[in-house]
Order: C-alpha cells, then sequence, then structure tokens
C-alpha cells in the first residue's frame, strides 16, 4: 500500500491532539452529509413532480401522432391503409378529425377542441377508463353523443342524458370574407359523458363521433387530422415513424409524446436544471468547510510533515496524503447522505410524511440518473476542494 494511502487512512479515522481540528473536520463531514441528501431529496422531488405533471399529458396523448405536414389534414387511401395495417410495430390506432369550434348551451358559449373519435379510441388511448370518466357513459359511434371534460361541463351548466336541450356545436365553413350566422355548419350533440383529467385538459376537449366532425368540418370519408397510435413494446420508434412518413411520400410529420409536449418538457428541463445549479452552488459553499478543515489539519501535522520530508517523501506525495483524506472524508459524506436522503424519499413514498393538500402527499421518484448526478457533483466538487486545500503543502510549509 503507498504510504500516502496508509496516512491518510490513519488521519481520517484517528483523532487530532487538538480538538479544534477534531471539531472542524467533523462540521465539514456532516456538511457533506446534509447536503448530499439535501441535493438528492431536492432532485427526487422534482422528478416526482415532472412525472406527475407528465402523466396528465400522457392520459389524452399516443405514443406517436401522424399530422398532416402542410395544411390541417390529409386523405389516407386504401392502399395506405393496407400499408399501415402491415406495419408490425403498431398495436393500435385510431384516425381522428379535430377542430376548435365554438360550443353553445342555454345562453352561454365555450371555443374548444371537438375532437371526432371511431370505435378504436378507447385501445389507444382509454378515455372509458372509469378513473378518468367521472360520470355517464363513453360515447357511441355513429351517434349524436358527446363526452365533455369537467371544465366545460361545469362552465356551461351542462346536465347528462338531457333530450330537451342538448348542447350545440357551431363549425365554420371553409372560405373566406365575413362570417355570418349562415357560414356555420351545426349540429346538436347529446351528452353522455363527463371526463376529468386536470383543470387544463378538462375545458380543452369535446369528444363527439368521427363521422359526426367530419360531417361538421366538410371532410370526405377517408380525410382526417390526425392518426394516434399505440407502438408494440420494444418496436424501433424512428424505423415505425420513417416507414409511416414513407407510406405517405413526405405529406406527413409524425411526432411522439415528448414532440406532441414540447413546451412542458422545456419547461420542467429548464426547472429542473435552475433547481440543480442552485443546489450545487449551495454544496460548492458546504465545500469550502472540507477545504478548511484539511488546511487546519496541515498547520496542525506541520511538523510531522516536515519529518517525512526529512526522510525523504517528496512534496507530491506529501500533498497526497491530504488529498486523498479529503476524498475519503468526501466519500464517507457523500455516501451516508446519500442513504438518509433515499430512505427520506422511500418513507415519503411510502407513509406520505409531507402533503401538498389534506388528500395529495409530494411526488418523489428514485432514478439512478439522479443517483449518479448527486454522487458525481458531491465527488467532483470534494476532489476540487481537496485539491486545493492540498496545495498548502510547499516548500514554503516546509521550510518554515
Amino acid at each position: 500500500m503507498p504510504f500516502p494511502l496508509y496516512i491518510a487512512g490513519r488521519y481520517t479515522i484517528s483523532r487530532s491532539k487538538n480538538n479544534a481540528v477534531n471539531i472542524i473536520t467533523r462540521i465539514a463531514a456532516v456538511a457533506i452529509v446534509v447536503s448530499t441528501a439535501a441535493l438528492f431529496i431536492i432532485m427526487s422531488v422534482f422528478a416526482g413532480l415532472k412525472d406527475f405533471s407528465l402523466s396528465f399529458a400522457n392520459d389524452t396523448d399516443p405514443d406517436l401522432k401522424v399530422y398532416a405536414a402542410a395544411g390541417k389534414s390529409f386523405m389516407v387511401s386504401p392502399e395506405k391503409m393496407k400499408r399501415l395495417d402491415a406495419l408490425k410495430g403498431i398495436a393500435a390506432k385510431t384516425f381522428v378529425a379535430e377542430e376548435r369550434v365554438l360550443f353553445y348551451y342555454n345562453e352561454k358559449e365555450e371555443v374548444a377542441f371537438m375532437k371526432g373519435v371511431d370505435s378504436l379510441y378507447n385501445n389507444v388511448t382509454p378515455m372509458n377508463d372509469p378513473k378518468r370518466l367521472l360520470g355517464g357513459e363513453w360515447l357511441l359511434p355513429y351517434s349524436g353523443q358527446a363526452v365533455v371534460g369537467a371544465g366545460i361541463y361545469n362552465k356551461l351548466s351542462l346536465g347528462l342524458y338531457n333530450v330537451t336541450k342538448p348542447l350545440e356545436v357551431f363549425v365554420p365553413k371553409a372560405g373566406k370574407g365575413i362570417i355570418t350566422e349562415n357560414d356555420f355548419n351545426k349540429e346538436q350533440l347529446m351528452v353522455v359523458g363527463v371526463y376529468s383529467i386536470n383543470e387544463d385538459i378538462d375545458k380543452r376537449f369535446v369528444y363527439c363521433s368521427l363521422d359526426l366532425a367530419q360531417k361538421l368540418l366538410e371532410f370526405k370519408r377517408n380525410q382526417y387530422t390526425g392518426i394516434e397510435l399505440k407502438m408494440k413494446p420494444g418496436t424501433d420508434e424512428s424505423a415505425l415513424r420513417e416507414s409511416i412518413e414513407a407510406i405517405f411520400k413526405g405529406t406527413v410529420t409524425t411526432k411522439n409524446r415528448a414532440q406532441l409536449n414540447d413546451s412542458l418538457y422545456k419547461m420542467l428541463n429548464a426547472e429542473n436544471l435552475v433547481t440543480y445549479l442552485f443546489c450545487s452552488l449551495v454544496v460548492v459553499l458546504t465545500l469550502f468547510c472540507l477545504a478548511g478543515a484539511l488546511i487546519m489539519l496541515i498547520l496542525d501535522k506541520r511538523e510531522n510533515i516536515k519529518t517525512l520530508h526529512c526522510l525523504g517523501a517528496e512534496v507530491k506525495s506529501l500533498r497526497n496524503i491530504f488529498f486523498l483524506q479529503g476524498i475519503f472524508i468526501t466519500a464517507i459524506g457523500a455516501f451516508i447522505g446519500l442513504l438518509l436522503g433515499l430512505g427520506f424519499v422511500i418513507a415519503q413514498q411510502q407513509f406520505n410524511l409531507i402533503m401538498i393538500t389534506p388528500t395529495m402527499p409530494y411526488p418523489t421518484a428514485v432514478t439512478l440518473s439522479n443517483v449518479a448526478i448527486v454522487l458525481a457533483t458531491i465527488f467532483i466538487l470534494g476532489i476540487g476542494a481537496s485539491r486545493i486545500a492540498a496545495g498548502r503543502v510547499n516548500a514554503q510549509l516546509l521550510e518554515g
């Protein structure tokens, strides 16, 4: 065993004769433990909040969605349909016709998205799940039924199965010039269900049958605004997207779930980065304690350092003693802090220690990437602080 490693280990586990040095070293070790635990807990909370925020979008967004590259809609010929059916990576697909329209009920109005869906829609996005469908039932295909979000339902004061007062939908006809009352396609819908996912989505969509939406939008039978796809496990997403775009010869574009929520992903990633940088700054300040403790130890062991130098030890080897001791303290503090942080996160997941609301605990998520980032941050900064402190072992100290 190299003697710098041996002596560094002895200095780490043994007490100094100077009580002040012992206290400063303990403070530095505790500071590393606390900063590591705090950094891991905060990153785990943000990972949980990110998953929580994205879970709402995941409830309504498919694995892949096919859009028209230009314009709002595209045609799917029988030949293209056969080629789509032949793609092995698709577990389920559904065709939709979607447009922003005006809804009117009992002298109240609301602008939202009308989304026409076919009978296979729930195979891709299970909106008929009892957890999402608050009341009523899912609409039947080829019917004048509708399923609305809880936000729209409450704002328009709608009722379920109200035949005498149906929900009216107004869709502007294609054309130019000033829009008059005669320039709208109109239809009456009977609300048969109410869904609830989150506040934003609950006031965004009104679902109706695909044929009715195509009629209101003046689409042909094989004309759609999108195709939503559910992929089979293990499917190569990039290859599947290339195959789909090849079928339509570049007239469509395909987006995955992250791209469908691009702005949300960017916002969450930016918040996570800012939080990490802020916490890293706190860790930097904490590791000044480590540098101070090592410098105090160097001054306390100055006579021993001189003795080792007289016995033939090089200055580089003497510096390595305190550099390695700093790494030992960092490693011990980092692993203890990580275990404490992991224990707190698991306890939060199991026992709901901290609540956002009386019924909702703070979400947390343990990821290997967060573990790696925390350890890398602590070790990189700890190595830097140890290197700076070990630099105090120089010729001037040995000659003093």
